[in-house]
């Protein structure tokens, strides 16, 4: 529990343990899961798996310019990630990993739902330790649940939170990785490991949750394993205007930010800086301009805590 803060674990143990023998003793709770215990298994192995950030500044945005390495020039040429601006977050806690199918699973028999992409196409980049593949609305709602669950205010990282815990706390890191770099077979999957993760056997398939070391500040493949979804609306000029501190995107919008790329893209597409939008159904639009729906897969997500006040 090293990752956990203890006061936060205590709270989820108090929830999850009977208060006397009285109350082991009386009859089930109709309204109890059937799979009470793998909730209480799953709420506790996510309680340990969560990181804490402590609260700082950083200046948000592409770094480039400001970072040695890039020799004062820009990492993209995209506007939407300009200007660069300074941000102060307070403390919160973030998942080290993405949540799994595994995980998903438990939720949805849980809550009485049907198991995720189990048809057609996406059933073959489906298995238990890759990450689930979910619209924003279903990201929202599993970090909801594990609040409802566990008395926690839990709920998706804003795009700040997001890229400050990617960067380590908002160092020059292009990626989130051990060491900034991308390097197959030493922190990050080889294509022979992306094609053995899910039946679909191909490099546009997710990867393993956690077979490499994490970045420094505890996460593992912030935006290396699939398109991560924030708490955010998508606006292409929001860092023009965005407040100083704690910001939370516009108040209202069409597209949700999603940071990270899709599977199978090249290196450049998963720089820690990079926004991206969607919808939030996940749907696309058609040549037509009609919405269709869109590859759910490759969008996964992670959840966030901060302290009670």
């Amino acid at each position: 529990m090293s990752r956990s803060s203890a006061g936060i674990v205590s709270v989820v143990a108090l929830a999850l343990t009977a208060c006397d023998d009285s109350e082991s003793s009386q009859a089930p709770d109709v309204n109890e899961p059937a799979n009470q215990q793998a909730v209480e298994a799953l709420i506790q192995k996510t309680m340990d798996n969560m990181v804490f950030v402590e609260g700082g500044s950083f200046e948000m945005g592409d770094f480039g310019p400001i970072d040695p390495k890039a020799e004062g020039l820009p990492y993209t040429t995209d506007t939407d990630n300009k200007p660069l601006h300074t941000v102060n977050l307070d403390s919160y806690s973030i998942a080290a990993y993405q949540v799994s199918y595994a995980d998903y699973d438990v939720y949805s028999e849980a809550t009485g739902q049907e198991r995720i992409n189990t048809a057609g196409i996406e059933k073959d980049y489906r298995a238990p330790n890759v990450p689930a593949g979910v619209d924003w609305y279903q990201a929202r709602d599993y970090c909801q649940w594990l609040a409802d669950q566990s008395g926690l205010p839990f709920s998706l990282p804003t795009e700040a939170q997001w890229e400050y815990a990617a960067r380590s706390r908002g160092q020059f890191f292009p990626f989130a990785t051990d060491n900034g770099l991308i390097e197959r077979g030493r922190n990050y999957p080889t294509r022979e490991e992306i094609k053995e993760s899910t039946p679909a056997g191909d490099l546009f398939s997710p990867s393993t949750i956690g077979v490499y070391p994490p970045n420094p500040a505890g996460v593992y493949q912030m935006g290396l394993n699939g398109f991560e979804w924030v708490s955010d609306w998508y606006a292409e000029d929001y860092y023009s205007s965005s407040p100083e501190r704690n910001p939370t995107g516009p108040e209202s919008g069409e597209m949700k930010v999603k940071r990270g790329s899709s599977f199978g893209e090249t290196g450049r597409a998963k720089l820690v800086i990079n926004r991206r939008q969607s919808f939030p159904d996940a749907s696309i639009s058609s040549p037509s301009g009609e919405l269709e729906n869109g590859a759910r897969r490759s969008h996964t997500f992670r959840c966030i805590t901060t302290p009670e006040t």
